[in-house]
């Protein structure tokens, strides 16, 4: 399909997976990393973009793989949506030493630690220009946070969810293993269903399509890129 990008994005939720906040150590969270991923934020958030974000667990705890590997799926999941706490908290804390205001608003009820998720809260925060990170997933377990961002975009109207990976977009094949896999500038989503690309979860890419939102997958590490595809260029590959 080959999509048009908008000459620009008011209001945008970005998916950062937790393993990019471990940086070369692969567990935990490096401060370095993540002070370079609050600048790149810091510097969107000066568009006077409207910003949300979901972060995954999977740099401390990854549910799935624990169920995988004999613990009870239910609790793992649990434990995975407290990882992404531990990391929104993260980002939270340098964002704020940066001078953004943010708010960390979680799926799970923990009032000392950050506000409940409550939609029209949410909305509200945004619309007052500060950064809202969207923890704990959906609050449910079975359910990703891929899901939980689709899922969080449309409850607060955002144009576009924006997810940064390791490679610069969608490929035919993991670039990473296979050197001939191909770029793919623009694709729909029924494609990426019946290819099974992996751009997100298969029920995270049916709420994006059911509500005609599109998503944006680019390079994490490509500084700008995020900024640059916020203002309509080019950047990444477009599911739409």
């Amino acid at each position: 399909m080959d999509g048009q990008r908008s000459a620009g994005y008011g209001r945008v939720l970005l998916k950062l997976s937790g393993e990019a906040l471990a940086g070369e150590h692969g567990f935990g969270i490096d401060p370095r990393v993540v002070d370079g991923i609050t600048e790149e934020l810091k510097a969107i958030h000066g568009l006077g973009v409207s910003l949300g974000l979901v972060i995954g667990g999977g740099n401390i705890v990854r549910g799935a793989i624990a169920s995988r590997r004999g613990m009870d799926r239910v609790s793992a999941d649990y434990m995975g949506m407290l990882a992404t706490i531990m990391n929104g908290l993260a980002v939270q804390d340098r964002l704020e030493r940066k001078g953004v205001d943010t708010r960390c608003m979680t799926a799970i009820r923990m009032p000392q630690l950050a506000e409940p998720y409550i939609r029209r809260r949410a909305v509200r925060h945004m619309e007052k220009g500060r950064i809202v990170i969207f923890a704990a997933g959906t609050g449910n377990p079975y359910f990703s946070t891929d899901t939980a961002a689709a899922l969080r975009a449309i409850e607060v109207g955002a144009d576009v969810v924006i997810k940064a990976t390791r490679v610069k977009g969608v490929f035919t094949a993991d670039p990473e293993s296979d050197p001939s896999a191909e770029f793919i500038p623009d694709i729909s989503f029924r494609e990426v269903v019946a290819r099974d690309l992996r751009v997100m979860d298969a029920a995270a890419v049916s709420l994006c399509r059911d509500n005609n939102l599109p998503i944006i997958v680019l390079d994490l590490e490509d500084r700008g890129a995020m900024r640059r595809a916020i203002h309509g260029e080019r950047v990444g590959t477009l599911v739409s």
